[in-house]
């Protein structure tokens, strides 16, 4: 019989492409705005409530965050599967994790939109 420790571990292809995808969103958000922000003669509140005023940059700030927390979910589910060995501590810290990160989509939804 053999003794198989589920961990929810499932490496591969796809993880390593959302990692990738989602590096890339993040990497052409932060460059839209910091190009957004270099174009302002003068940068103040009116400036940046002006730029998240719209849902198009809402949109896309929601999607940079969701791209941001998914990206981070793999990366310390895998440092959590690389170097904690017993199964319930690596356990206790997943459903740490995942809840620290669906807080955080909450709170980020709640900021963007107001909610």
């Amino acid at each position: 019989m053999v003794n198989r420790i589920v961990t929810g571990a499932h490496y591969g292809l796809r993880d390593w492409l959302v990692q990738r995808v989602t590096a890339v969103v993040m990497a052409i958000y932060s460059a839209v705005v910091v190009v957004f922000l270099l174009l302002q003669p003068e940068f103040g509140y009116d400036t940046w409530a002006g730029l998240f005023s719209g849902n198009p940059m809402r949109t896309f700030s929601m999607l940079f965050l969701l791209s941001l927390f998914y990206h981070a979910w793999i990366g310390m589910r895998d440092i959590v599967m690389d170097y904690i060995k017993p199964a319930s501590i690596r356990l206790t810290i997943h459903v740490l994790v995942i809840l620290a990160l669906v807080l955080y989509v909450i709170w980020s939804v709640q900021i963007l939109w107001g909610l």
